[in-house]
């Protein structure tokens, strides 16, 4: 009898604009206490606002971890510069009838975060979420 499918590890981009963290240069330096206190923050953040969709995708869809990859100037306003986030999530396919949908994601994070308003305490730009898949 043939061997059962493997699951497969695969990866998705999350990008978003947090509008109550003003973008500074401390946050271009990986070792700055700034940025690694804020990776952690926002990975936390990211992460717990992923967990019910392991509940939701159990036989298709495991998330394994986000890591936040990067902050950017994001200028929405000519008086000040917002942080962009730029994260890496693995997930492990299942094999299903079912596969990973970016759509389906991009919904459920919406959902989890107020209509893409709220993360924790950083307001987000309602009209910044982008997952690609």
């Amino acid at each position: 009898s043939p061997a059962p499918p493997l699951s497969r590890e695969g990866h998705f981009t999350v990008n978003f604009t947090v509008t109550n963290l003003l973008y500074t240069s401390a946050l271009q330096n990986p070792n700055s206490k700034k940025f690694i206190a804020t990776k952690k923050t926002l990975t936390y953040l990211v992460s717990v606002s992923q967990v019910p969709l392991v509940a939701m995708f159990l036989l298709v869809l495991l998330f394994i971890h986000c890591d936040l990859t990067g902050f950017l100037s994001w200028q929405l306003d000519q008086d000040r510069d917002d942080t962009g986030v730029d994260a890496i999530c693995s997930y492990r396919d299942e094999p299903s009838d079912r596969n990973f949908s970016r759509v389906t994601v991009y919904h459920e994070l919406s959902n989890m975060t107020n209509g893409i308003n709220k993360l924790g305490h950083y307001n987000l730009n309602s009209q910044s979420l982008y997952i690609n898949g």
